[in-house]
């Protein structure tokens, strides 16, 4: 092979390589950075089109109904114990070590994003409540069963912000 081709084809195989190693650090980075979205029920029983569980140690976020009568707080700490669940009966308890929002109550909508430490157990490290009475989540509605509409007005309601 002539001297030329070979360091041709040596740059081209460095290039190909490198550009490969690059696009797997790159899809590692990401790989590593994902947070999906999982109903109680899918994280007791898999997705329904493919049985897929998240891994105990992954950064999963769960939305759905915080359970009445569920709610237990620690009274020396900011620790508080809640169960989350959905329409189709689903139950995931999540503990939270901060201070929870001021719209957070029990049969509220919320999403609570955080590691997976048992099967049904998630250690929050974020909870985020509902801002109104008429706005879910589009994830937290789709896993409930409800429709996500859009809020209308009438003139005076309109003029009364």
């Amino acid at each position: 092979m002539n001297p030329r081709r070979k360091k041709r084809l040596t740059l081209a195989v460095a290039l190909i390589g490198g550009v490969a190693a690059i696009a797997s650090l790159l899809l590692y980075a990401l790989n590593s950075n994902l947070n999906l979205f999982y109903t109680p029920t899918e994280i007791v029983q898999g997705k329904k089109d493919t049985g897929v569980k998240p891994e105990v140690g992954q950064r999963i976020r769960v939305g759905g109904m915080v359970t009445i009568g569920s709610m237990v707080r620690d009274p020396d700490s900011l620790h508080v114990e809640f169960a989350v669940h959905d329409s189709l009966g689903g139950e995931v308890i999540v503990t939270y070590d901060d201070l929870l929002p001021d719209l957070f109550r029990e049969g509220q909508g919320i999403v609570a994003q955080g590691v997976l430490v048992e099967g049904g157990k998630l250690q929050a490290t974020e909870v985020l409540a509902k801002h109104d009475e008429n706005y879910m989540p589009p994830e937290v509605a789709e896993a409930m069963g409800q429709t996500h509409e859009k809020l209308d007005y009438n003139e005076e309601q309109k003029s009364s912000y």
